[in-house]
C-alpha cells in the first residue's frame, strides 16, 4: 500500500488515524499497515469510502505532508494542504502581471519546448533498442525525432509581445508534435497490443487509463511544489485561465509527462506486465497499486541535471522554483527539463 514516502489508500473501508508518531491504517478494526510521520511526503486516497480522521489532517497540515484525493480514472479532484505553506506575495503578483508582458511568453514557449524535447527524448530512448531488433520501426521512430527538432526550431521562432498574442501558435506546435509522438509509440507496440492510440478523460481502455492514473500522481507531485514554490497554481500561460483550473500545474506538468508516466507506463507494457480494467471501466486493485509503485519508482529516479544526478522529484521542486526565480526577476532565463536518453 505504501513505500513509507507516499501511503496509498486505494480500498474501500478503509480508515486513517494518528497514533503517536505514525500514520496507522484499519479496515473492520483491524491494523494493517503503519507508516511514521518523519519519513512520509504524501497521501494518496484512490478509493471510494475511504475514512480519515481530524487527527491525521491536522498534523499532515503541520508537517506539510499533503493528502490527495484521486478518482479511479486518475483525475485529482481534490487536496488537503497546508494554509500557510505559501510564498511571498511578491512571487504571485509578478506571475500574475507576467501574463501581460514576455515573461510569460517565453515561460510558455519553455513549457511547450521541454513537452517537444522530452518526446523526442523518449523516443530516442526506445527506439536504441530497435536499432537491430526491428530496423523498420526504428527507422519511423527515428524520422519522428527528426520532426520533432524541426517543431522545436517552430516554436522558438514564434513571436510576440505577451503570451495572449501566440498562444494558440504555440498550441498549434505543440498539438502537431503530440500527434507525431502518439503515432509513433502506437508504431512501436506489438501488434497484438491492438492499442488504437492516445485519448484523454474517460478512456476506458488499459493502456490509456494507466496513462491517466499515472499523470493523475505526477498532477499532485507538480502541484504540490508549485505551492511550494510560492506559485499560484492557477495563474497558468499556455493553458487559460477558468474557474477551477490549475493552469500553472497543467503548464509545468508537461515537462514530465514522459519522463515519469509515459517511460513507466510503456516499459510495463513493453514487457507484458497485465494492466486490468474492472467492471466498472477502471483500473483495477492491482494495476492502480503497479501503476503507482512504477511512477512514484520513476520520481525516485536519477536524471542529469545542473551538471550532476539529482532524482526526478527533487528536479520538479527545483523547476517550480525557477519558475518563481524567472518571475521576480533572479534569474534572467528559465530553462525547461529535458530529460537524457
Amino acid at each position: 500500500m505504501s513505500d513509507k514516502r507516499q501511503l496509498i489508500l486505494d480500498k474501500y473501508g478503509l480508515f486513517l488515524s494518528k497514533h503517536s508518531e505514525r500514520l496507522r491504517v484499519k479496515v473492520e478494526g483491524k491494523i494493517v499497515e503503519e507508516v511514521p510521520l518523519i519519513q512520509l511526503e504524501s497521501v494518496l486516497i484512490t478509493s471510494r469510502g475511504v475514512a480519515i480522521s481530524s487527527d491525521v489532517i491536522e498534523i499532515c497540515s503541520e508537517r506539510g505532508i499533503d493528502i490527495f484525493f484521486i478518482s479511479g480514472t486518475g483525475d485529482v479532484y481534490g487536496r488537503l494542504g497546508s494554509p500557510t505553506l505559501v510564498g511571498t506575495v511578491k512571487t504571485r503578483r509578478e506571475q500574475l502581471m507576467a501574463l501581460g508582458d514576455k515573461r510569460g511568453l517565453d515561460l510558455g514557449k519553455a513549457f511547450a519546448a521541454g513537452k517537444i524535447g522530452n518526446q523526442r527524448n523518449l523516443l530516442r530512448y526506445f527506439a536504441r533498442y530497435r536499432k537491430t531488433a526491428d530496423r523498420d520501426v526504428y527507422a519511423v521512430m527515428d524520422a519522428v525525432c527528426g520532426k520533432l527538432e524541426d517543431h522545436e526550431k517552430d516554436l522558438f521562432a514564434i513571436e510576440g509581445e505577451n503570451i495572449d498574442e501566440v498562444r494558440e501558435s504555440i498550441l498549434s506546435v505543440e498539438g502537431r508534435s503530440s500527434a507525431l509522438y502518439w503515432e509513433a509509440i502506437k508504431e512501436m507496440l506489438r501488434d497484438d497490443i491492438g492499442w488504437s492510440g492516445r485519448e484523454g478523460r474517460g478512456a476506458k481502455d488499459p493502456i490509456n487509463s494507466a496513462l491517466n492514473y499515472g499523470y493523475g500522481i505526477l498532477y499532485g507531485q507538480v502541484e504540490k511544489s508549485i505551492v511550494f514554490a510560492g506559485l499560484d497554481p492557477y495563474a497558468g500561460f499556455i493553458h487559460t485561465d477558468r474557474a477551477g483550473k490549475p493552469s500553472l500545474v497543467l503548464d509545468l506538468i508537461e515537462e514530465f509527462r514522459q519522463q515519469v508516466v509515459d517511460r513507466a507506463i510503456f516499459a510495463l507494457v513493453g514487457k507484458g506486465r497485465d494492466i486490468a480494467i474492472n467492471e466498472e471501466g477502471m483500473l483495477d486493485d492491482k494495476s492502480r497499486k503497479m501503476i503507482a509503485q512504477k511512477v512514484f519508482e520513476r520520481l525516485d529516479g536519477d536524471e542529469r541535471y545542473e551538471g550532476m544526478k539529482q532524482k526526478v522529484k527533487t528536479i520538479l521542486v527545483k523547476q517550480a522554483q525557477a519558475v518563481a526565480s524567472f518571475l521576480r526577476g533572479d534569474r534572467s532565463v528559465y530553462k525547461p527539463f529535458v530529460g537524457s536518453w
